[in-house]
């Protein structure tokens, strides 16, 4: 090629921009209203299909939340490891026959109150809560080894009523007596591994039409209830059978509604049931098959069993009556007066009015029988039959009280379904008369309404000192009674009273886990109705506690739960930062991450709630101490999620700090923070980025006119800023804000605090390493350092030279950099393309923009002949050296990259340099014909860049520009 030197074009930048300007005009609508589109279907009573060209309503189909209709990966994998849970889980969604079940929870419930707890929701609770480390035992038929053949049911393929006799026959000699087994010494997982191999057994009886089998199995199921060898397992037993029991039930009602196919009237068409059928519909077969069940169950000879499967099934009298629900709750009601064991009968009242409630949430006339039976038969507890079994199982009263809590809450929920206030004073009286116990009067607290209780606190306060103790400790009484009234607020002349009755008995207890289980319910009472010393005064009796043989290193869950109330009811930081032992209450936190976890709890409480910007001295040091906590914590092992973290909470921090006019203070509060917070570069970003705000705002006060003390104080700004980038450890934030902190200084006439910004930015070039990491994911980094470096030289084109350091000095000090910068790519020559834009506007008389009160070197050299010599001198050697390296990518796979990089020339040529000039003419052209030459250009730019020198050869008129139009076309024509 030949050498080429490069003439820039003389541009007046205002009579430009005045031509390009658009004309303004009001709009019909406003830009960012969203789009609708109407679909008209237009119809033709001539012809009903369509024509050709009719075009056809669009179907709009709503799209569903694909996160909304899955589990939540960690709660099903928390409730994966709990074997109890996991079997509640499965028998809970147990298939049936591959119908769709019409024996459903929510279909049932219209009679229900909308906080009325679902067994589905108790049932995990107690699953998890009553467990045992005990041999526990089954008495079965169904689950040795030998026997897993017979569980494998074989499909029946009997036709006659004969073969169907002979087949119920033998499923009876299978059942013998002689054939039931007693498994022992089973752990508990192998106890609820047997009790899912019976429910599958059950299943799989029922689908391979062996309902006696099924009945046999729900019966032996039934029987497990009547055995308490294992008292503290006893709620999670009757848990898992129930499942069981609720699965066949669920079996038999599908299969009658499936036999129940009836003709209407008129029709001789057969249809199958409704879900909400009539008994009327119902045809007599399948009513004779539903007595049949009835009967069946009612030949069991033992009461348990007979009463469990009567009950799974009772759905069924649908089918025969509907009046046959209340006669039979009824009966079934006073068949479990008949159990003698306190606790087997509780839980089977609880079972009843379980299925009572799904089934005929309107029948409640069983429910209040069922507790009064429970008040008459309480005094059992003491007897010598149940003494003796606490005795051999080596049980205390207090722990086999708790066991009767989930069937005695599920009735007493019942009955406070929908209740009115005098239901509950009914119930306390019969209970105050009957049986005045701990145990009784917590179920009734939890089971009816907050506000009921809450209206009514310094009665309950009454209650509870009345109430005998019996085994079940009071203290238990006084944290529930805590969640009612924190839930609903009692009258405001009550809740001084009520906290100094309770608190009384609280500050009495010996057991820490009994004390802090009830202070951290009464915390968050106090936070939302009391003031400061309150709080304080309750802060202090933890402390207290707590502190002795730092017992707080057991009860850090209650501790932070404690933080997380007080957190919730106060907005006020300045009143929290005041109390005199909130501080020495976090003290306790002893452990690092648990430490670490309550500041993040505080922060996020701050960050969420102090809308305002605030000065306070007490929150700005208080603060300041928690956010050193949650820096210090950080550590080459700390995952980049939990850094990211604290970096955000420090950071909102740092941002709601504002001493207002006093810039001073600020800016000393930027440098404390900077000295506690090094190891964070978000943070450190964060407090660059305010304290150039801050000279910002201190350039917005003077008008940019800065007086002495003012311009010391940008001056200190911009030292700090210098002072803090290199301790990043990004390279590409360093350039960032190296790039923003020069921009600053130059905004406030710091000249040579902003040269030595941009003189770092342009040092640190040839340290960013080949590939950066972001969000996970590796990228090159020369596109970034491409763009940033164009971003650079715009401004560094608005920058003043100094006198002492020569033309131009920045600029060429970035060019001696990328000469020495090695790259298999075309990043230099793109660069040197918008260097060679940027030349072209330092040699113009006036530049397209400038820094207010800045003189750039328009100003100072006027378009003087030697410095615009000088400046063509070097757009010469760079033109030079990027048509150097086009003439090298002369390979086939380098052709696409020839062509691209020769229309970016072209174009800033055009643009930017004087066509006129015969050598700048010819050098246009020839790279026009290389970027055309072999057909690997894009072919839109390509369209765009022609158009473009159209329109110059049309504004301009000259004549250069018109020839470069024609023989661009002949060119791109051939």
């Amino acid at each position: 090629m030949a050498t080429y030197e490069w003439f820039p074009r003389s541009r007046n930048y205002d009579v430009e921009r005045n031509r390009e300007r658009l004309v303004g005009e009001e709009p019909s609508s406003h830009p960012l209203k969203s789009i609708t589109v109407v679909d008209v279907k237009k119809t033709d009573k001539k012809s009903t299909t369509p024509s050709k060209n009719e075009k056809k309503p669009v179907s709009s189909s709503v799209i569903k939340d694909p996160l909304s209709s899955m589990l939540d990966p960690l709660s099903a994998s928390l409730e994966g490891s709990d074997p109890l849970s996991q079997m509640s889980i499965a028998s809970s969604s147990l298939p049936t026959t591959g119908r769709k079940s019409s024996f459903k929870e929510s279909a049932e419930t219209d009679g229900l109150d909308e906080t009325f707890e679902p067994w589905s929701v108790k049932k995990s609770s107690i699953l998890t809560k009553y467990s045992t480390s005990e041999k526990l035992s089954i008495t079965t038929s169904f689950l040795s080894s030998s026997d897993k053949e017979k569980v494998a049911m074989r499909p029946s393929t009997t036709t006659t009523v004969t073969d169907k006799v002979r087949n119920r026959l033998e499923q009876l000699d299978d059942f013998e007596e002689g054939s039931v087994q007693e498994m022992l010494n089973l752990s508990q997982q192998d106890y609820v591994n047997r009790i899912d191999e019976l429910n599958q057994a059950l299943i799989d009886a029922w689908q391979h039409d062996q309902r006696v089998k099924a009945l046999k199995i729900a019966i032996q199921c039934s029987k497990l209830l009547a055995d308490t060898s294992v008292l503290p397992f006893y709620p999670s037993k009757f848990v898992l059978i129930t499942d069981i029991l609720d699965t066949f039930g669920r079996l038999v009602y599908d299969r009658l509604k499936e036999k129940a196919v009836y003709i209407p009237a008129g029709s001789g068409v057969p249809l199958k049931l409704p879900d909400n059928f009539t008994p009327d519909q119902v045809p007599e077969s399948a009513k004779e098959t539903c007595r049949n069940w009835f009967f069946k169950i009612a030949s069991i000879r033992e009461l348990i069993p007979r009463f469990y499967v009567e009950t799974a099934i009772l759905k069924c009298y649908s089918y025969l009556n509907n009046q046959e629900y209340t006669d039979a709750i009824d009966r079934l009601c006073v068949m479990t007066r008949g159990i003698g064991d306190p606790l087997v009968a509780i839980y089977a009242k609880c079972y009843l009015c379980r299925v009572g409630i799904l089934i005929a949430p309107k029948t409640r006339d069983h429910i209040l029988p069922c507790y009064e039976d429970f008040l008459a038969t309480y005094s059992q507890v003491q007897k010598d039959a149940v003494q003796n079994t606490l005795a051999m199982q080596k049980i205390e009263m207090p722990r086999y009280l708790t066991l009767f809590s989930p069937a005695l809450d599920w009735l007493l929920q019942c009955i406070a379904n929908k209740s009115t206030e005098k239901t509950l004073m009914d119930i306390l009286e019969k209970s105050r008369k009957q049986c005045n116990n701990a145990l009784l009067l917590n179920s009734i607290i939890s089971a009816f309404k907050p506000e009921y209780i809450a209206s009514r606190s310094t009665q309950f306060i009454e209650l509870i000192r009345e109430s005998e103790e019996a085994g079940f400790p009071k203290h238990l009484l006084d944290r529930t009674l805590g969640l009612c009234l924190v839930m609903a607020s009692p009258p405001e002349e009550q809740r001084l009273p009520v906290l100094n009755e309770v608190w009384k008995s609280i500050m009495k207890l010996k057991n820490p886990s009994d004390y802090i289980d009830c202070a951290e319910v009464w915390t968050e009472y106090v936070v939302k109705h009391f003031g400061k010393r309150e709080i304080n005064t309750i802060l202090a009796d933890i402390i207290k506690h707590m502190t002795p043989d730092r017992v707080f290193e057991d009860y850090y869950p209650q501790l932070q739960s404690v933080v997380t109330k007080i957190m919730c009811h106060i907005t006020n930081f300045s009143m929290l930062f005041s109390l005199d032992k909130f501080l020495p209450f976090i003290d306790m936190f002893q452990k690092e991450s648990v430490r670490v976890d309550v500041c993040k709890t505080i922060m996020e409480s701050f960050n969420k709630t102090q809308l305002e910007p605030t000065n306070d001295p007490v929150i700005v040091n208080a603060l300041m101490f928690i956010c050193k906590t949650m820096h210090d914590s950080v550590n080459a092992l700390t995952l980049e999620d939990e850094r990211k973290m604290i970096s955000n909470l420090i950071s909102g921090f740092v941002r709601k700090i504002s001493f207002g006019r006093d810039f001073e203070q600020q800016l000393s509060f930027y440098v404390e923070a900077r000295s506690n917070f090094t190891n964070l570069d978000m943070v450190l970003i964060e407090l660059v980025q305010n304290v150039n705000n801050l000279s910002i705002d201190t350039r917005k006060v003077v008008k940019g006119n800065h007086s002495r003390k003012t311009g010391n104080f940008v001056r200190a700004c911009a030292a700090y800023c210098f002072i803090t980038v290199p301790s990043l450890q990004s390279q590409t934030s360093q350039l960032q804000l190296y790039l923003l902190s020069g921009q600053v200084a130059l905004l406030n006439q710091c000249f040579s605090q902003a040269d030595s910004f941009f003189k770092a930015a342009i040092s640190l070039i040839p340290d960013v390493p080949k590939d950066l990491t972001q969000d996970g994911k590796k990228r090159q980094s020369e596109p970034v350092l491409q763009e940033y470096i164009c971003n650079f030289l715009s401004t560094l084109l608005t920058v003043p030279d100094n006198p002492d350091s020569g033309v131009l000095y920045l600029l060429r000090g970035l060019l001696n950099i990328l000469q020495n910068y090695t790259s298999d790519s075309d990043f230099k020559s793109n660069i040197y393309v918008r260097v060679l834009a940027v030349l072209s506007a330092v040699c113009q008389e006036s530049y397209p923009y400038h820094v207010d009160k800045v003189d750039s070197n328009d100003s100072m050299y006027g378009s003087d002949p030697k410095f615009t010599a000088d400046v063509r001198g070097i757009c010469s050697t760079l033109l030079e050296e990027v048509l150097n390296h086009l003439k090298s990518l002369h390979t086939a796979e380098t052709l696409r990259r020839q062509s691209q990089l020769a229309l970016e020339l072209f174009n800033t040529i055009v643009h930017h340099g004087d066509v006129t000039k015969p050598s700048m003419f010819a050098l246009a052209l020839n790279l026009w014909n290389l970027a055309q030459k072999h057909g690997e250009c894009d072919t839109k730019q390509t369209v765009r860049s022609l158009d473009a020198v159209k329109k110059k050869a049309a504004v301009l008129n000259i004549k250069e520009y018109t020839d470069l139009v024609n023989k661009m076309a002949l060119e791109s024509r051939t």
